[in-house]
């Protein structure tokens, strides 16, 4: 039977095996339903539900919680898609410092809920994406700071000094004994308007910023990759940035220049951050060299500083339909005049 191979191998044995095997074993099945976690509520679900629908392609936003196996299992029978993509969990609010606080719940949504949608959708043969994170690693000697040295997805995570990176740290290693799933490692993703979860919203809002280059996602390039990447039936762990790095001075400068001219901000160290936050950040940057040579033809993915030039242009466009610009942003996003 078709998922025979998924009940009957030796995880261990069968991670070792497939470490580089680059098609799943859906083979590439076309994409005709596709079940989303995360996909009434969430920020990016909500946006792959949109593109997909624009493509004609059925799309069933899931009711059920990832961590109630059963609930789960019932729901992938009834709704029987093609695809399920994950872009549910939890990175706690406003920030992942609620996560040091909440260490159960995150557990069971980071870690059981998605180790139970790749078992059961491995079981009955779906190509499952899961929008994972790839702040489980920091600059160390073998990467250091400026070198251009990426971490690869072969690397093991580095990073645990927050909770919210330790599971994710703890599940992807796991993830990949799974020849259905496709493990997509997002950084700090950038959308075109000023959501709350966009990270040029919460950095423009903060008081201090470190002023560290880091490998970022921009969601207008990145989130249709996936989907090609989805329909191609890739599985295995990808490293999900546009190529290089980017400061946040850097971020916050383009923020000026389309945004709002009048935008100031200060840097402090990553020592001072420390001492307002409840766990550090990860800091690094990832080598995409797999993700371009994987890459499906047609799909668009620029060097990270043009790929932010073109978002803020979209940003000032999308916001002067909205009526934000050129003098209506919201009061938060203003800094109090000296």
């Amino acid at each position: 039977p078709e998922n025979s191979r998924c009940r009957t191998w030796s995880p261990i044995l069968y991670c070792t095996s497939v470490k580089n095997l680059p098609i799943n074993m859906t083979d590439a099945k076309p994409m005709t339903k596709v079940l989303i976690y995360g996909g009434k509520t969430g920020w990016i679900g909500g946006m792959m539900a949109k593109m997909i629908e624009k493509k004609g392609i059925e799309v069933v936003l899931a009711s059920a919680r990832m961590e109630q196996r059963e609930i789960v299992a019932k729901e992938l029978d009834d709704v029987k898609p093609s695809h399920v993509l994950v872009a549910a969990g939890i990175t706690g609010r406003p920030n992942i410092d609620w996560c040091e606080d909440h260490k159960p719940e995150t557990i069971r949504a980071n870690v059981i809920g998605t180790l139970n949608i790749a078992d059961l959708t491995c079981e009955r043969g779906i190509h499952c994406t899961i929008y994972a994170t790839g702040c489980i690693f920091k600059y160390d000697d073998a990467h250091p700071l400026g070198s251009g040295i990426g971490f690869t997805e072969e690397d093991v995570a580095n990073f645990d000094g927050s909770f919210y990176s330790k599971t994710k740290g703890y599940v992807e290693p796991m993830l990949k004994c799974y020849p259905n799933v496709l493990t997509l490692r997002v950084r700090m993703p950038v959308s075109d308007d000023l959501f709350h979860r966009n990270f040029v919203t919460k950095i423009v809002k903060y008081e201090r910023v470190v002023n560290i280059p880091n490998s970022m996602t921009i969601l207008h390039e990145m989130l249709p990759a996936s989907l090609a990447m989805a329909q191609k039936g890739l599985s295995g762990v990808y490293n999900f940035t546009n190529p290089g790095v980017i400061s946040h001075n850097e971020v916050l400068d383009l923020y000026k220049k389309y945004i709002d001219p009048t935008f100031t901000y200060i840097n402090f160290t990553e020592e001072e951050q420390n001492l307002v936050i409840k766990a550090p950040r990860s800091n690094n940057e990832l080598d995409t060299t797999k993700l371009m040579r994987d890459m499906p033809e047609g799909v668009e993915i620029n060097e990270i500083h043009v790929a932010y030039e073109k978002c803020f242009q979209r940003m000032k466009k999308n916001l002067e339909e909205m009526g934000w610009l050129p003098d209506n942003l919201p009061a938060e996003l203003k800094k109090p005049k000296a």
